[in-house]
């Protein structure tokens, strides 16, 4: 679910559990249902399953210049995808490995297949003669912060999140 400010602004991804307490207690609206239609029953009420909910008041929050770095936000970014041969990625690599000198950053990090990041160890790229698909950069934008954290995003979201997810 994803919870937004009593502005619109997009703020996390909650569990279902979660959005349901704050809709209940009054804490929330709900601005979209789940497109299936679900519905919750209780013994005394029903509420549709909610898929967007927006906070009754507002909450500061604070403004952080860059995106923390975490795997899933890592592999989000290079789309699930080896940086060195396009295959489907299941571990992150540093290019310039963290033993001479490489840094633990957006821009050092890439998404890599167990194979590629078995056989480059901690070599440079100049010494296999392998070269990168794409070059990595941090991300940027509000709609990260929330990615990050939560995975794939609903295609309901995205008329919040301001960019297409």
């Amino acid at each position: 679910m994803l919870l937004l400010n009593a502005t619109y602004e997009p703020l996390t991804a909650l569990p279902l559990r979660r959005a349901v307490v704050l809709v209940m207690c009054g804490k929330a609206d709900v601005v979209h249902g789940d497109p299936a239609g679900l519905t919750l029953h209780a013994a005394t009420v029903s509420l549709p399953v909610p898929s967007v909910i927006r906070l009754s008041t507002y909450v500061r929050v604070p403004y952080r210049a860059q995106v923390p770095l975490t795997r899933a936000g890592l592999m989000h970014r290079d789309r699930y995808r080896c940086a060195y041969c396009g295959a489907r990625a299941d571990t992150i690599d540093h290019v310039i490995p963290r033993s001479r000198g490489g840094q633990h950053s957006w821009q050092n990090c890439v998404a890599c297949c167990a194979k590629c990041n078995h056989r480059k160890a901690d070599l440079l790229l100049s010494e296999l003669g392998w070269h990168l698909r794409v070059v990595p950069t941090a991300p940027h934008g509000p709609h990260w912060r929330l990615l990050v954290h939560s995975g794939e995003a609903d295609p309901l979201w995205r008329p919040y999140l301001g960019v297409a997810a």
